[in-house]
């Protein structure tokens, strides 16, 4: 078996040549959460503070219930603020006006989040919809400035992908960055936060575990006895943000075995698979050892034993170990993911990348273990830390169409065998790795001209057809290898195959 580790040349450049000036640097101005935990806290004023996180649950859950449908479209926090003030529900939510000020207007941009994330299916259909320019403006424009109640197809459309959302959230505090103070007993000891607490002018002191005082404005989480106060910090002061990035367009395949294969054939977080496999089938069997236990505790309360019941529930179906773990594992795949990525910005100027925000379904029956493992990739974890890396280091992502990118071969649009992590070239016999092959044709559709980041898969295959049809009409005998349809690199092969009769040859 031959396996290419260079990618070929680019066929037909006039088609998928794109500009690409390496000059221009642009740094966005973005800002990374932090989390500082409390160490040692009373009880009496953990207490204090869920019952304070309780009544602004309310308060949050309000919000939602009045304003999370078109009955909040281009509704302020202000104007929610005013209403209730005015109407006296303000006089029955039990805390000080800054905390539900707050709260209300967390919630309000909650909800635009969501109307947000809507919008991006809605823009699908407008596409989808009419091919006329104009009409396509018109409904975009309408979409985009919340002019949709106005229009019977938008606004139904808008009804189907919005669905009124409810707030459950009563473990949250927003805090103000004018309403909060911070000291340290000692001179570079750990610091100290001073919230306001459920009555004015009595403030709430909380040991944290850090020396850095938090800014800006902050969200208390209240989880398992703990305080977790998050804050942002301006990315730039990042050590990381200082690194700068590289010169070179750089085509990235998303994987579940690693985090990232490049255009150059080089692996980036190839821990990934290992940490997802090895969780989900912990969860299995935990899952599994789980549901024993319900059901043992469910026969003993039907038998009249509440006690043991009752033990069962309280000592062996708590969540606080599960949700510590999780946390562990969440924190592990973020540091490979991140890792990987800022790999590929060292050497990248601007990194093309697949777009899997489309949910697609296989036909294949791939088995229960195989789904369970595939359905915690953690492919939005990845985009993310596209966005994020490539924001504070000055590079550019770019995203294109992903339908078929690992079925292609490099260098041609004839469709190759795809077996496993390897695809076959039909016309030489090639093999190629299927992350590597897809991260070459990712940076090769980047210039193409006829595939859209929204044409359909269907569409893209018979784009890749007519194409290779093409090719193959030109030739002076259809059934003649002379002139391969393939660019593979005959050179290529002959080199990799010496190789390996010396390697051979030597043991």
């Amino acid at each position: 078996m031959t396996v290419l580790t260079c990618p070929p040349p680019l066929v037909e450049p006039s088609r998928y040549e794109f500009v690409f000036d390496t000059r221009v640097r642009l740094r966005c101005a973005v800002q990374v959460t932090r989390i500082a935990f409390s160490v040692d806290l009373n009880p009496g004023k953990y207490d204090m503070l869920v019952e304070q996180a309780r009544r602004l649950g309310r308060v949050r859950a309000l919000a939602w219930r009045q304003y999370g449908s078109i009955a909040g479209v281009g509704v302020r926090d202000r104007a929610i603020r005013d209403q209730w003030m005015e109407s006296g529900d303000a006089q029955r939510f039990g805390v000080l006006a800054n905390a539900w000020k707050e709260t209300v207007r967390d919630a309000v941009a909650d909800i635009a989040a969501s109307r947000e994330s809507a919008k991006v299916r809605v823009r699908r259909a407008i596409w989808a919809r009419t091919r006329d320019e104009s009409e396509r403006k018109r409904l975009y424009t309408a979409l985009r400035f919340d002019h949709w109640t106005s229009d019977r197809w938008l606004s139904r459309q808008m009804r189907k992908h919005w669905r009124r959302g409810r707030s459950r959230t009563s473990n949250q505090i927003v805090v103000r960055s004018d309403q909060f103070r911070t000291f340290a007993l000692s001179e570079g000891g750990n610091v100290w936060l001073a919230v306001p607490g459920l009555e004015r002018r009595k403030l709430v002191k909380i040991p944290l575990n850090t020396t850095v005082a938090p800014t800006g404005t902050l969200r208390l989480i209240l989880r398992d006895g703990l305080v977790e106060v998050h804050y942002q910090i301006d990315a730039a002061d990042m050590k990381s943000s200082q690194r700068p990035c590289g010169n070179d367009p750089i085509g990235v395949d998303k994987g579940y075995t690693e985090v990232l294969t490049d255009s150059d054939g080089v692996r980036h977080g190839t821990d990934l698979g290992d940490l997802l496999t090895v969780r989900s089938d912990q969860l299995r069997s935990t899952n599994a050892r789980r549901a024993k236990l319900f059901s043992i505790a469910e026969r003993a309360e039907a038998r009249g034993d509440r006690v043991k019941a009752a033990r069962i529930r309280t000592n062996n179906l708590g969540t606080v170990k599960r949700r510590r773990q999780g946390d562990r594992w969440q924190a592990q795949v973020r540091t490979v993911t991140f890792e990987a990525v800022h790999r590929v910005v060292d050497k990248a100027a601007m990194v093309v990348a697949e777009d899997l925000t489309k949910t697609f379904t296989s036909r294949k029956r791939l088995g229960q273990n195989t789904n369970r493992r595939l359905a915690g990739w953690t492919k939005g974890l990845t985009a993310e830390a596209l966005n994020a890396v490539s924001g504070r280091r000055g590079s550019a992502v770019r995203l294109v169409n992903a339908a078929y990118t690992s079925q292609v071969i490099p260098g041609t649009d004839a469709l190759g065998i795809r077996k496993g992590d390897r695809l076959h070239c039909t016309e030489c016999g090639a093999v190629w790795k299927a992350d590597h092959a897809g991260a070459v044709n990712v940076l090769r559709r980047l210039g193409d001209a006829d595939i859209a980041l929204w044409t359909p898969h269907w569409r893209v295959k018979q784009i890749l057809q007519e194409r290779t049809d093409r090719r193959r009409s030109r030739l002076p005998d259809q059934d003649s290898s002379i002139e391969p349809l393939c660019q593979c690199g005959e050179r290529n092969i002959q080199k990799l195959r010496n190789e390996r009769t010396n390697g051979s040859r030597q043991e």
